[in-house]
Protein backbone atom coordinates (compact mmCIF):
# COMPACT_ATOMS: atom_id res chain seq x y z
CA UNK A 1 0.00 0.00 0.00
CA UNK A 2 1.18 3.57 -0.62
CA UNK A 3 2.36 5.89 2.09
CA UNK A 4 1.19 9.11 0.42
CA UNK A 5 -2.32 10.42 -0.01
CA UNK A 6 -3.32 10.95 -3.62
CA UNK A 7 -2.79 14.64 -4.18
CA UNK A 8 -5.78 16.53 -5.55
CA UNK A 9 -4.96 17.35 -9.16
CA UNK A 10 -2.16 14.78 -9.40
CA UNK A 11 -2.95 14.18 -13.04
CA UNK A 12 -2.88 17.94 -13.67
CA UNK A 13 0.56 18.01 -12.05
CA UNK A 14 1.70 15.48 -14.61
CA UNK A 15 0.62 17.93 -17.27
CA UNK A 16 2.28 20.86 -15.52
CA UNK A 17 5.54 18.97 -14.92
CA UNK A 18 5.64 17.69 -18.49
CA UNK A 19 7.91 17.34 -21.48
CA UNK A 20 7.80 20.33 -23.80
CA UNK A 21 8.50 18.71 -27.17
CA UNK A 22 10.47 20.35 -29.94
CA UNK A 23 8.67 22.25 -32.70
CA UNK A 24 7.43 20.10 -35.54
CA UNK A 25 9.81 21.77 -37.97
CA UNK A 26 12.89 20.46 -36.12
CA UNK A 27 14.80 17.36 -37.18
CA UNK A 28 13.27 14.14 -35.85
CA UNK A 29 15.38 12.19 -33.41
CA UNK A 30 16.33 8.60 -34.23
CA UNK A 31 15.67 7.62 -30.63
CA UNK A 32 12.29 6.07 -29.88
CA UNK A 33 10.24 7.41 -26.96
CA UNK A 34 8.28 5.34 -24.44
CA UNK A 35 6.06 6.71 -21.68
CA UNK A 36 4.17 4.88 -18.95
CA UNK A 37 2.07 6.20 -16.06
CA UNK A 38 1.19 4.06 -13.06
CA UNK A 39 -0.24 4.65 -9.60
CA UNK A 40 2.42 4.28 -6.93
CA UNK A 41 3.02 5.82 -3.51
CA UNK A 42 -0.48 7.29 -3.60
CA UNK A 43 0.23 9.43 -6.63
CA UNK A 44 0.87 9.09 -10.36
CA UNK A 45 4.41 8.10 -11.28
CA UNK A 46 5.29 8.67 -14.93
CA UNK A 47 8.41 7.33 -16.64
CA UNK A 48 9.45 8.74 -20.01
CA UNK A 49 12.48 7.25 -21.77
CA UNK A 50 14.20 7.35 -25.14
CA UNK A 51 16.35 4.70 -26.76
CA UNK A 52 17.04 2.74 -29.91
CA UNK A 53 15.59 -0.61 -28.74
CA UNK A 54 11.90 -0.54 -27.69
CA UNK A 55 12.13 -4.00 -26.11
CA UNK A 56 14.97 -2.96 -23.82
CA UNK A 57 13.15 0.27 -22.98
CA UNK A 58 10.08 -1.68 -21.90
CA UNK A 59 12.15 -4.11 -19.86
CA UNK A 60 13.93 -1.26 -18.10
CA UNK A 61 10.71 0.60 -17.33
CA UNK A 62 9.03 -2.51 -15.91
CA UNK A 63 12.06 -3.26 -13.75
CA UNK A 64 12.12 0.32 -12.46
CA UNK A 65 8.47 0.15 -11.42
CA UNK A 66 9.07 -3.18 -9.70
CA UNK A 67 11.93 -1.75 -7.65
CA UNK A 68 9.98 1.37 -6.72
CA UNK A 69 6.99 -0.74 -5.65
CA UNK A 70 9.24 -2.92 -3.47
CA UNK A 71 10.65 0.09 -1.65
CA UNK A 72 7.24 1.74 -1.34
CA UNK A 73 5.84 -1.38 0.33
CA UNK A 74 8.77 -1.37 2.75
CA UNK A 75 8.41 2.28 3.77
CA UNK A 76 4.64 2.74 3.89
CA UNK A 77 3.20 3.60 7.28
CA UNK A 78 -0.28 2.73 5.98
CA UNK A 79 0.57 -0.89 5.22
CA UNK A 80 0.40 -2.88 8.49
CA UNK A 81 2.87 -5.38 7.06
CA UNK A 82 5.57 -2.82 6.24
CA UNK A 83 8.80 -2.42 8.17
CA UNK A 84 7.86 1.16 9.06
CA UNK A 85 4.58 -0.06 10.60
CA UNK A 86 6.54 -2.58 12.64
CA UNK A 87 8.83 0.19 13.91
CA UNK A 88 5.76 2.20 14.95
CA UNK A 89 4.13 -0.78 16.67
CA UNK A 90 7.29 -1.46 18.69
CA UNK A 91 7.73 2.16 19.81
CA UNK A 92 8.86 2.24 23.42
CA UNK A 93 9.14 -1.57 23.47
CA UNK A 94 12.14 -2.78 21.50
CA UNK A 95 14.35 -2.04 18.46
CA UNK A 96 13.37 -3.35 15.03
CA UNK A 97 15.75 -4.70 12.39
CA UNK A 98 15.48 -2.80 9.10
CA UNK A 99 16.76 -3.30 5.54
CA UNK A 100 19.75 -1.16 4.51
CA UNK A 101 17.62 0.95 2.14
CA UNK A 102 15.34 2.01 4.97
CA UNK A 103 18.30 2.76 7.22
CA UNK A 104 19.71 4.99 4.48
CA UNK A 105 16.44 6.96 4.29
CA UNK A 106 16.30 7.30 8.08
CA UNK A 107 19.86 8.64 8.13
CA UNK A 108 18.93 11.17 5.43
CA UNK A 109 15.98 12.23 7.56
CA UNK A 110 18.22 12.67 10.59
CA UNK A 111 20.62 14.80 8.55
CA UNK A 112 17.87 17.16 7.36
CA UNK A 113 16.41 17.37 10.87
CA UNK A 114 19.77 18.37 12.33
CA UNK A 115 20.40 20.88 9.55
CA UNK A 116 16.99 22.52 10.03
CA UNK A 117 16.91 22.39 13.85
CA UNK A 118 13.94 20.04 13.71
CA UNK A 119 11.87 21.91 11.11
CA UNK A 120 11.87 18.59 9.25
CA UNK A 121 10.89 15.73 11.54
CA UNK A 122 9.64 12.27 10.54
CA UNK A 123 8.08 11.82 14.01
CA UNK A 124 5.43 14.32 12.91
CA UNK A 125 3.52 11.10 12.22
CA UNK A 126 2.86 10.95 15.98
CA UNK A 127 0.28 13.74 15.65
CA UNK A 128 -3.29 12.48 15.48
CA UNK A 129 -6.50 13.83 14.04
CA UNK A 130 -5.41 15.65 10.89
CA UNK A 131 -7.01 14.66 7.58
CA UNK A 132 -6.41 16.73 4.46
CA UNK A 133 -8.82 15.05 2.07
CA UNK A 134 -10.93 18.02 0.89
CA UNK A 135 -14.01 15.78 0.73
CA UNK A 136 -13.71 14.64 4.36
CA UNK A 137 -11.30 17.03 6.10
CA UNK A 138 -10.54 16.84 9.81
CA UNK A 139 -9.06 19.43 12.15
CA UNK A 140 -8.01 17.96 15.50
CA UNK A 141 -8.99 19.63 18.75
CA UNK A 142 -6.26 21.66 20.48
CA UNK A 143 -6.24 19.14 23.35
CA UNK A 144 -5.45 16.34 20.88
CA UNK A 145 -2.53 18.28 19.40
CA UNK A 146 -1.21 19.22 22.85
CA UNK A 147 -1.38 15.59 23.99
CA UNK A 148 0.62 14.18 21.08
CA UNK A 149 3.01 17.07 20.36
CA UNK A 150 5.55 15.94 23.01
CA UNK A 151 6.02 12.74 20.98
CA UNK A 152 7.33 14.76 18.02
CA UNK A 153 11.10 14.83 18.41
CA UNK A 154 13.52 13.35 15.88
CA UNK A 155 16.15 12.98 18.64
CA UNK A 156 14.07 10.13 20.06
CA UNK A 157 14.60 8.02 16.93
CA UNK A 158 17.60 5.84 17.80
CA UNK A 159 19.52 4.53 14.80
CA UNK A 160 21.85 1.61 15.44
CA UNK A 161 23.85 1.86 12.20
CA UNK A 162 26.14 -1.05 13.02
CA UNK A 163 23.30 -3.53 13.47
CA UNK A 164 20.68 -1.93 11.17
CA UNK A 165 18.18 -1.48 13.99
CA UNK A 166 15.78 1.36 14.79
CA UNK A 167 14.10 2.20 18.09
CA UNK A 168 11.50 4.82 18.93
CA UNK A 169 12.02 5.73 22.56
CA UNK A 170 8.43 6.37 23.63
CA UNK A 171 5.14 4.55 23.26
CA UNK A 172 2.81 6.33 20.87
CA UNK A 173 5.60 7.62 18.66
CA UNK A 174 5.14 7.13 14.93
CA UNK A 175 7.33 7.93 11.97
CA UNK A 176 5.99 9.10 8.62
CA UNK A 177 8.48 9.04 5.76
CA UNK A 178 6.21 10.86 3.32
CA UNK A 179 8.50 13.88 3.17
CA UNK A 180 11.71 12.01 2.36
CA UNK A 181 11.13 8.48 1.04
CA UNK A 182 9.51 9.37 -2.28
CA UNK A 183 12.54 11.01 -3.88
CA UNK A 184 14.77 8.17 -2.68
CA UNK A 185 12.39 5.69 -4.32
CA UNK A 186 12.25 7.65 -7.57
CA UNK A 187 16.05 7.74 -7.65
CA UNK A 188 16.14 3.96 -7.13
CA UNK A 189 13.92 3.64 -10.19
CA UNK A 190 16.27 5.87 -12.19
CA UNK A 191 19.23 3.74 -11.12
CA UNK A 192 17.46 0.66 -12.49
CA UNK A 193 16.83 2.42 -15.81
CA UNK A 194 20.51 3.26 -16.09
CA UNK A 195 21.48 -0.34 -15.33
CA UNK A 196 19.35 -1.32 -18.33
CA UNK A 197 21.41 0.96 -20.53
CA UNK A 198 18.86 3.80 -20.71
CA UNK A 199 20.58 7.18 -21.03
CA UNK A 200 17.61 9.50 -21.59
CA UNK A 201 14.88 9.37 -18.95
CA UNK A 202 12.55 11.33 -16.72
CA UNK A 203 10.73 9.96 -13.68
CA UNK A 204 7.95 12.21 -12.40
CA UNK A 205 6.38 11.24 -9.11
CA UNK A 206 3.45 13.58 -8.57
CA UNK A 207 5.61 16.63 -9.24
CA UNK A 208 8.98 15.51 -7.84
CA UNK A 209 11.24 14.50 -10.71
CA UNK A 210 14.64 13.24 -11.74
CA UNK A 211 16.03 13.48 -15.26
CA UNK A 212 19.04 12.27 -17.21
CA UNK A 213 19.99 13.07 -20.80
CA UNK A 214 17.35 14.85 -22.83
CA UNK A 215 14.28 14.49 -24.99
CA UNK A 216 14.48 14.64 -28.79
CA UNK A 217 17.90 16.22 -28.67
CA UNK A 218 17.05 18.98 -26.19
CA UNK A 219 17.11 19.37 -22.42
CA UNK A 220 14.09 18.24 -20.47
CA UNK A 221 11.75 21.13 -19.71
CA UNK A 222 9.94 21.08 -16.40
CA UNK A 223 7.13 23.35 -15.28
CA UNK A 224 7.01 24.97 -11.83
CA UNK A 225 3.44 25.35 -10.58
CA UNK A 226 1.90 28.65 -9.54
CA UNK A 227 0.79 28.00 -5.94
CA UNK A 228 -2.33 30.15 -6.21
CA UNK A 229 -3.49 29.33 -9.74
CA UNK A 230 -4.36 25.66 -10.04
CA UNK A 231 -3.13 24.18 -13.29
CA UNK A 232 -1.07 27.25 -14.19
CA UNK A 233 2.71 27.54 -14.50
CA UNK A 234 4.86 30.02 -12.66
CA UNK A 235 7.92 29.22 -14.78
CA UNK A 236 9.64 26.59 -16.94
CA UNK A 237 13.07 25.12 -16.29
CA UNK A 238 15.60 23.43 -18.61
CA UNK A 239 17.50 20.47 -17.19
CA UNK A 240 19.78 17.67 -18.48
CA UNK A 241 20.56 15.96 -15.17
CA UNK A 242 19.35 16.15 -11.63
CA UNK A 243 16.32 16.59 -9.41
CA UNK A 244 13.47 19.08 -9.25
CA UNK A 245 11.50 18.81 -6.00
CA UNK A 246 8.65 20.99 -4.84
CA UNK A 247 6.72 21.49 -1.63
CA UNK A 248 3.72 23.75 -1.21
CA UNK A 249 0.59 24.59 0.73
CA UNK A 250 -1.56 23.81 -2.34
CA UNK A 251 -0.85 20.08 -2.58
CA UNK A 252 -3.23 18.69 0.08
CA UNK A 253 -5.35 21.20 1.95
CA UNK A 254 -8.81 22.32 3.03
CA UNK A 255 -10.39 25.59 4.11
CA UNK A 256 -12.15 26.18 7.41
CA UNK A 257 -13.42 29.55 8.58
CA UNK A 258 -11.52 31.20 5.75
CA UNK A 259 -8.17 29.69 6.70
CA UNK A 260 -6.11 27.29 4.59
CA UNK A 261 -5.01 24.15 6.44
CA UNK A 262 -2.39 22.15 4.53
CA UNK A 263 -0.45 18.96 5.10
CA UNK A 264 2.99 20.43 5.89
CA UNK A 265 2.89 20.57 9.68
CA UNK A 266 5.27 22.55 11.85
CA UNK A 267 6.82 20.11 14.37
CA UNK A 268 7.01 22.89 16.94
CA UNK A 269 3.31 23.80 16.92
CA UNK A 270 1.53 20.81 15.42
CA UNK A 271 -0.28 23.10 12.98
CA UNK A 272 0.36 23.83 9.28
CA UNK A 273 3.45 25.89 8.52
CA UNK A 274 2.84 29.52 7.58
CA UNK A 275 6.26 30.74 6.41
CA UNK A 276 5.89 30.11 2.65
CA UNK A 277 3.49 29.08 -0.07
CA UNK A 278 5.88 27.15 -2.26
CA UNK A 279 9.49 25.96 -2.50
CA UNK A 280 11.10 24.34 -5.56
CA UNK A 281 14.67 23.08 -5.31
CA UNK A 282 16.97 22.02 -8.13
CA UNK A 283 20.12 19.97 -7.58
CA UNK A 284 22.14 16.97 -8.69
CA UNK A 285 22.81 15.21 -5.38
CA UNK A 286 20.04 13.22 -3.68
CA UNK A 287 21.44 13.56 -0.16
CA UNK A 288 21.81 17.31 -0.60
CA UNK A 289 18.24 17.97 -1.71
CA UNK A 290 16.05 15.24 -0.21
CA UNK A 291 13.60 16.53 2.43
CA UNK A 292 14.95 20.05 2.27
CA UNK A 293 11.98 21.70 0.52
CA UNK A 294 9.68 20.60 3.33
CA UNK A 295 12.10 21.93 5.93
CA UNK A 296 12.20 25.27 4.13
CA UNK A 297 8.41 25.52 4.11
CA UNK A 298 8.54 25.27 7.90
CA UNK A 299 11.77 27.09 8.69
CA UNK A 300 11.05 30.16 6.59
CA UNK A 301 12.21 32.01 3.52
CA UNK A 302 15.16 33.89 5.05
CA UNK A 303 16.74 30.67 6.29
CA UNK A 304 15.95 28.94 3.00
CA UNK A 305 17.50 31.67 0.85
CA UNK A 306 20.65 31.79 2.96
CA UNK A 307 21.08 28.01 2.78
CA UNK A 308 20.58 27.91 -1.00
CA UNK A 309 23.03 30.75 -1.57
CA UNK A 310 25.81 29.09 0.43
CA UNK A 311 25.29 25.56 -0.94
CA UNK A 312 27.16 24.87 -4.22
CA UNK A 313 25.01 23.16 -6.84
CA UNK A 314 21.70 23.94 -5.12
CA UNK A 315 19.19 26.27 -6.77
CA UNK A 316 15.72 27.30 -5.74
CA UNK A 317 12.51 29.19 -6.37
CA UNK A 318 10.62 30.38 -3.28
CA UNK A 319 7.17 31.95 -3.04
CA UNK A 320 6.79 33.51 0.39
CA UNK A 321 3.62 33.85 2.46
CA UNK A 322 2.70 37.10 0.69
CA UNK A 323 3.23 35.73 -2.80
CA UNK A 324 6.60 37.34 -3.45
CA UNK A 325 8.90 35.24 -5.64
CA UNK A 326 12.64 34.76 -5.08
CA UNK A 327 14.86 32.98 -7.62
CA UNK A 328 18.43 31.92 -6.87
CA UNK A 329 20.92 33.61 -9.23
CA UNK A 330 22.17 30.37 -10.79
CA UNK A 331 18.66 29.42 -11.96
CA UNK A 332 17.77 32.69 -13.68
CA UNK A 333 19.55 31.77 -16.91
CA UNK A 334 17.65 28.46 -17.10
CA UNK A 335 14.17 29.74 -16.22
CA UNK A 336 11.47 31.02 -18.49
CA UNK A 337 8.96 33.02 -16.44
CA UNK A 338 5.26 32.63 -17.17
CA UNK A 339 3.62 34.70 -14.42
CA UNK A 340 4.30 38.40 -13.68
CA UNK A 341 5.43 37.63 -10.11
CA UNK A 342 8.22 35.45 -11.50
CA UNK A 343 9.24 38.06 -14.07
CA UNK A 344 9.51 40.66 -11.32
CA UNK A 345 12.01 38.45 -9.48
CA UNK A 346 14.36 38.01 -12.44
Amino acid sequence: MPFFFVKPGAFRLLLILMIFAVNSGCRESKLLPLEEVRLLMGTTVAITVEGADPVKLKQGVNAAYEEMARLSDMMSHYDPNSVVSEINRRAGIRPVSVPPELMEVLKMARQVSMLSDGAFDITIGSLKGWRFDPETPALPAPDTINATLPLVNYRNVVLDDANNKVFLKHRGMRIDLGGIAKLYILHAGMTVLQRHGIRHAMINGGGDIEVIGGFRGRPWRVGIQDPRNDGQLLARLKLNRGFVVSSGDYERYFFKDGRRYHHILDPETGYPATAARHVTLVGTELAQINGLATAMMVKGTSWARALIERTPGLGGVIVDARGNVWISPDLKSRLQCIRPACTAAM
